[in-house]
Formats: C-alpha cells, structure tokens, sequence
C-alpha cells in the first residue's frame, strides 16, 4: 500500500506511506490516491480533506522514476494488473494528482522534508497549506529535460507572483517553506512536531461550518477565476444564491440566537 485512508468525524485523512521509496509515486499509489479522492467526493460525511505523509523525513519524491515515467512514457509495457488499469484508464493519474478532479470538499495539504515535482504539483491542487519549518520544495523536470503536466505551469503562476513561478519552474532549484511562506505559496509555517495538529485545527474550523456553503464558496473561487469580473460576480450569484434558501442557512442564524453550536445537515 502507498495511501493510508480513513475518516475521523467529518474529516478524511489521505496520507502517503511508501517509506521504501520516499513516497515516489508509483501506479499502485496513484490508484490508491484516485481512489481516496473519490471517496472524499462521494461520502456524505465527509466535509474536508487532509492531505500528510506518514514518512519521517519526506512529503513526497515525485513520481517514481523506475516504474511510472517508463509506463506512460511507452518505454515498457505493463507488468502487472494495477500498471494495465493505469494504462487502460489515463484518468486515474490526472485525477490522482487532482489535475482536473473537481471535487467542491476543501482540501488542506501538511508537508514535511522534501516535497519535489509531482508531489509538489498534488500541494498546488490543495486549498489551504501547511508546511513545517524542515520542508524543502522543487520542481525538477526540467533538470531532465521533461516539463511538468500536473498542473504546475497553470496553478503556480496563479498561486505565486509570475517571476517567481518562472523562476522555480525554469532553474529547478530548491525553496524552503520560510521562501514560500514569503511569496504567499503557504498558508502557515510552524514547528514540525506542531504540523499535523495545525493541519487537523484548519481541517476541523472548516468542518465546523456549514458544508454546503463551504463547497460553495470553493465551486464559486474555482469557477470565476478566468472570467471577467462581471462574469465571476454573476457566476458568484448563480452559485451562492440557493444557498440562503437550505436548512443550514436558517440553523447557522438561529443557533447564534439561541447562544449555542449550530448542527448542521448538508442540506
């Protein structure tokens, strides 16, 4: 197994465990991530995601050089079922790394140690990131005369100033969390023995909140970028309006009212 899987209340844990080969991502593992982030999707109980690794010193090591880029490059065949379904199903690793998986459910990333390539293009995709003060961050590919198609080039000038996307993405050096912090990349820096409890805080905020605005307000973000601006507020309408009229909007006024903790249903 490369993804451990659970739910915990309204929050699903997806956290990387390959330790023997630093997270690297292999077809089993990419499965396994296609396969959690379908189940976050689709479980009604759940309200927010939490991205982590379970490695000591790792995040991520990128895709796994020895048996995912020979596959989809077309140097070898498939060698056993999970390498035939990935081939048989291109989806699995686009929707692995959340390249264009449209899933409305938030989705807060904690990273430790090096974060590189693919693994970093998986953080890009994620709302809300958290990093601890040990990781290191690179996008590689073009060190190896290979460009990233996980999404970096769209996703990281939109998150980052252009010049310093350009910059990571053309010279494949190496940013600290602090760099990144700096150029708005990350949400939080903190202590690594702090990680995992800040990540779970953020993931737990949100779920407090009502679900169905929560996925809203992510669907009215996602959407309107690109648009105009009298585009986007008209998308921002389309989206938000029915909202006022669910079961969670009168619960959240009427539990301030009456001085205590809003339930709300998703509905």
């Amino acid at each position: 197994m490369g993804v451990n899987y659970r739910t915990k209340g309204h929050i699903a844990y997806v956290e990387l465990d390959r330790p023997e080969a630093r997270n690297a991502l292999d077809p089993i593992t990419l499965i396994e991530l296609y396969e959690a982030w379908q189940a976050v999707r689709d479980d009604s109980d759940v309200r927010v995601a939490l991205l982590s690794s379970a490695v000591p010193d790792i995040f991520c090591a990128g895709m796994d050089l020895k048996s995912t880029m020979p596959l989809v490059m077309r140097i070898r065949g498939p060698q056993n079922e999970a390498e035939k379904r990935m081939l048989e199903h291109p989806e699995i690793l686009s929707d692995a790394l959340l390249r264009d998986f449209e899933i409305d459910k938030p989705i807060v990333s904690a990273v430790h140690g090096l974060c590189l390539t693919g693994g970093w293009e998986l953080v890009m995709a994620t709302d809300i990131r958290i990093a601890s003060e040990d990781a290191v961050f690179q996008m590689r590919e073009a060190r190896y005369a290979m460009m990233p198609t996980a999404g970096a080039t769209v996703r990281l000038p939109r998150s980052i100033p252009a010049a310093a996307a350009m910059e990571i993405l053309l010279t494949g050096g190496e940013y600290t969390a602090a760099h990144l912090l700096q150029w708005g990349f990350l949400n939080r820096v903190v202590p690594k023995d702090r990680l995992i409890a800040t990540a779970e805080e953020m993931a737990s905020r949100i779920a407090e909140n009502g679900p169905l605005a929560v996925q809203a307000i992510k669907r009215s973000v996602r959407e309107g970028m690109g648009l105009s601006l009298k585009e986007a507020l008209a998308k921002e309408l389309e989206i938000g309006l029915p909202i006022f009229f669910t079961e969670d909007a009168r619960e959240g006024p009427r539990a301030f009212r009456e001085k205590r903790k809003p339930v709300y249903k998703g509905r």
